[in-house]
């Protein structure tokens, strides 16, 4: 198994050790969407929602879920968050609309933050939808990846094409 760094010398799944890796600033941006009807559209832009503030209560779940991610993703390094911010675009498509839900995380660490960025966009997605099933169970999240990622000494950035 050797040059697989996430198992151990018995082919068992390992928490990477990153302690002789030095800190460096790092910075991952992910994106999520959700698509919805023009009814759930209007109450979340008009504040309909019973629940309260469907984008204000999803951000807020965004940072606290990137702030959580090691608790939930079992290999994910516990890491000093320095920065989340969560940014949200709409775009209609035909009869229904797309909210985009875009996350970036930073930190000054010895691992990168792209699982914490991906959590946040997911959460924050879930959080939507959680908040307007009510209105309609039909809306559909995702995809959810990976936009880009600085950081780090031997890794390479990385950018998705056509960002």
């Amino acid at each position: 198994m050797s040059g697989f760094t996430h198992f151990n010398e018995q082919g068992r799944a390992r928490m990477v050790d990153v302690s002789a890796k030095p800190d460096t600033i790092r910075m991952a941006i992910a994106e999520s969407s959700i698509k919805l009807n023009a009814l759930v559209y209007e109450y979340i832009s008009e504040h309909k929602i019973k629940k309260g503030d469907v984008l204000a209560v999803a951000q807020v779940a965004g940072i606290m879920a990137a702030k959580k991610t090691w608790d939930i993703i079992p290999m994910c390094h516990p890491i000093p968050l320095n920065g989340i911010n969560i940014e949200f675009d709409w775009k209609k498509n035909d009869d229904d609309f797309i909210l985009r839900i875009r996350t970036t995380v930073k930190t000054k660490g010895n691992t990168g933050v792209e699982m914490e960025a991906l959590t946040a966009a997911s959460v924050t997605a879930l959080t939507v939808y959680d908040m307007c099933k009510a209105v309609d169970k039909g809306m559909v999240i995702g995809p959810t990846y990976l936009v880009e990622k600085i950081g780090g000494v031997s890794s390479k950035d990385y950018k998705r094409n056509g960002q």
